[in-house]
């Protein structure tokens, strides 16, 4: 006969075993995002309850160890995951768009290409470059219009099955198949404007394109083929006796020799691709620099000579309300080197006004009226603190920060890696109750926090953080591509 504590030990190892199957309801626990797995984990899963989801979900128990560690990068036999910290109890694992994971050592097998083997950037890296101007020994890329490009890989007549990969399609294998054709392979794809990597993959064989002489290293004793987007031409007209004519610019440091340009029908031409953003340039003629006969915009470069300028992108407006007996306005900041003479104002009717050109990005200015500096009586957010505040300006924020229930605060910053955690800038503004910040992020994790009057505090409103040094810990901040 059992005793009375017998039964009571079978009776909580029972309960004990439903309330284990009652967490892994598979809709809790594993749901599909974008076509990709996403498993929600809890840390309070003892060791039998882990092994139970491994064995559910047919996963790697390393993977899950690794998760559980939360390792920010994890990769298994046919997949790259990655983790992310939900709340105090709840880890996020769920499968990297893609990335899949390298099976062997063998470089002659489709398989990607993990950070190790292949040079990965995204397009938002690959788009950060300055410029950028192809070298080919032969047509096999040609730019089409519409910013369509069209791949050209000649011979391999024998080839099965090729494709083109690259940042354009996240290293897919699969992704971009070429068609034959009666010279070789080709396939045409629309891009933005901007840099990118790519390899050909001929019957499961990785591959580079022997006619492009720009390369970059794959780190993995190999390298990627580069070309570049265009979205620009330079064009001077006339100069036919010209031997040597030059592009030279504030985006390659005012180089006279690099960006050659070619004759062609009675012009001197030079098409490559440019970052957003202003553009002081000037042509260089057998030596002698001149600014561009076709472009009306010049600006002093504050050692009494003119530059020609262009922009790239939209145009933003700086304005100045007011001082209508000002003799001379100028607009200064960081994305012109401080330059106190090139950017002129316009005087309007109420006030001062300059159209510009800026990529996204955070940016600090200042007005400059009669050689008085001033900051921007009209912009809330500033940065630094006496003689050295700036007006900041956030150009196409991607992400506002904002804090609730402290409208009785005087002072609110916010701080992270993104600003080396600089404890005076990124003043918060209240607006309605409600303090913001704008600010243009790059894809990628951050931490941070808000100093209240003083006082550091994590976000509220957001449930992602991590510990830090201190035992206070962070709030996680995730800018996707």
């Amino acid at each position: 006969m059992r005793t009375r504590g017998a039964w009571i030990l079978v009776l909580i190892l029972l309960v004990t075993a439903l309330d284990a199957h009652a967490q892994f309801d598979p809709k809790k626990v594993c749901r599909i995002v974008d076509g990709h797995m996403s498993f929600t984990l809890d840390t309070r899963w003892n060791a039998a309850q882990r092994k139970e989801i491994t064995r559910m979900f047919a996963l790697d128990s390393a993977l899950l160890a690794n998760a559980f560690a939360l390792k920010p990068l994890i990769r298994d036999s046919s997949n790259v995951w990655k983790t992310r910290k939900i709340d105090a109890n709840h880890i996020e694992l769920s499968v990297v768009p893609g990335k899949t994971a390298v099976k062997d050592g063998s470089k002659d097998k489709i398989f990607l290409l993990d950070d190790k083997w292949i040079n990965y950037e995204s397009g938002y890296e690959m788009e950060s470059v300055p410029y950028g101007v192809n070298r080919l020994t032969r047509n096999s890329i040609i730019q089409l219009s519409g910013n369509r490009l069209r791949f050209f890989l000649p011979g391999q007549k024998s080839a099965k099955k090729v494709y083109l990969s690259g940042t354009f399609n996240a290293w897919s294998t699969l992704q971009t198949p070429m068609v034959p054709c009666d010279s070789g392979w080709n396939v045409t794809i629309t891009l933005r404007p901007g840099k990118y990597a790519y390899k050909y993959i001929i019957d499961g064989k990785w591959s580079n394109d022997s006619y492009n002489k720009l390369r970059e290293d794959d780190k993995n004793a190999g390298y990627n083929n580069i070309f570049y987007c265009y979205n620009h031409k330079f064009v001077l007209n006339g100069y036919p006796n010209a031997r040597n004519v030059v592009v030279s610019a504030s985006f390659n440091d005012w180089n006279p020799k690099e960006l050659r340009m070619i004759r062609f029908q009675g012009s001197w031409i030079l098409s490559m691709y440019l970052r957003e953003g202003t553009h002081a340039y000037k042509f260089v003629v057998d030596g002698e620099w001149i600014t561009d006969p076709a472009n009306k915009v010049t600006r002093p470069d504050g050692k009494g000579n003119l530059n020609s300028f262009l922009g790239i992108g939209d145009t933003l407006f700086f304005t100045l309300k007011g001082y209508p007996n000002a003799g001379k306005v100028v607009v200064s900041g960081n994305f012109n080197a401080w330059n106190h003479e090139e950017l002129g104002m316009n005087k309007t009717r109420g006030g001062w006004q300059l159209p510009y050109v800026l990529a996204a990005g955070n940016y600090e200015y200042k007005f400059i009226v009669d050689g008085t500096w001033i900051t921007d009586p009209n912009n809330p957010y500033t940065v630094g603190l006496g003689d050295i505040t700036n007006s900041y300006l956030a150009v196409k924020p991607n992400y506002w920060f904002r804090l609730d229930q402290h409208s009785d605060a005087d002072k609110v910053i916010v701080t992270g890696i993104f600003n080396n955690w600089n404890t005076q800038d990124y003043r918060m503004e209240l607006r309605q109750g409600t303090w913001w910040f704008p600010i243009s992020l790059r894809p990628g994790k951050y931490t941070y926090k808000f100093i209240v009057d003083n006082k550091w505090i994590l976000d509220p409103a957001n449930p992602l953080w991590e510990d830090n040094e201190y035992g206070t810990g962070n709030s996680v901040l995730w800018i996707e591509p």
